[in-house]
């Protein structure tokens, strides 16, 4: 099976077993074997269900705002792990490509292909949760009718990104593309970059 369709089952796979328990705080399974490309897309998606339920609940006009910073500062740890995974794949695959030599006239993407695999990630969360809404009892036919035209088109959607993706990583072994892995160097996490971070810790020193 070609490298994004087995992604996209595992993807599939892993919000199927989230949803099975419907907790953030469950442990995430291991059901592939260590350091395989399955493994890194269960592990990868299943962060995102996590965030994604995450970022229902802080959306609660009645939450806590104690509880409100605490899920906050979850959602960026969640926001870096994602980036690091994605990364990650990113990696994998500049290695297994690493023996191409690109065609004079080869052009880069626009994205590499772990991002665009990022976002078949979420497209798997799109699509279970609108199913779910087409299958509500409590809501009224207008609604159940539009959430099946959005589920169609996010179908659609998921089809159609497997292949693209799949056509590019086929023509990155062929050398009709080139791949680079660019590190997303996210300034907010790190206290050597955010200024409110480093301003609080030579405050300290003084």
């Amino acid at each position: 099976m070609k490298f994004a369709a087995t992604a996209r089952e595992v993807f599939d796979r892993a919000v199927e077993e989230y949803h099975k328990h419907d907790n953030i705080d469950h442990p995430a399974p291991e059901p592939f074997p260590q350091g395989t490309p399955e493994a890194i897309f269960f592990a990868k998606c299943w962060i995102d269900a996590v965030q994604w339920h995450l970022e229902d609940i802080i959306r609660d006009p009645q939450i806590d705002p104690v509880e409100a910073l605490a899920l906050k500062r979850r959602i960026d740890r969640s926001n870096q792990d994602r980036t690091d995974m994605v990364e990650e794949i990113d990696s994998y695959l500049r290695d297994r490509f690493a023996g191409v030599t690109p065609a004079p006239d080869a052009t880069i993407n626009t994205e590499s292909p772990a991002w665009a695999l990022d976002r078949l990630s979420i497209l798997a969360l799109k699509i279970w949760h609108m199913r779910e809404q087409t299958e509500r009892t409590d809501a009224d036919a207008g609604h159940i009718g539009r959430c099946r035209m959005k589920l169609d088109v996010l179908l659609e959607q998921q089809k159609d990104l497997t292949e693209a993706i799949d056509t590019l990583l086929e023509d990155i072994e062929a050398g009709r593309k080139y791949m680079k892995v660019y590190r997303q160097m996210k300034m907010y996490n790190d206290p050597a970059t955010n200024p409110v971070l480093y301003a609080n810790r030579d405050g300290e020193k003084n």
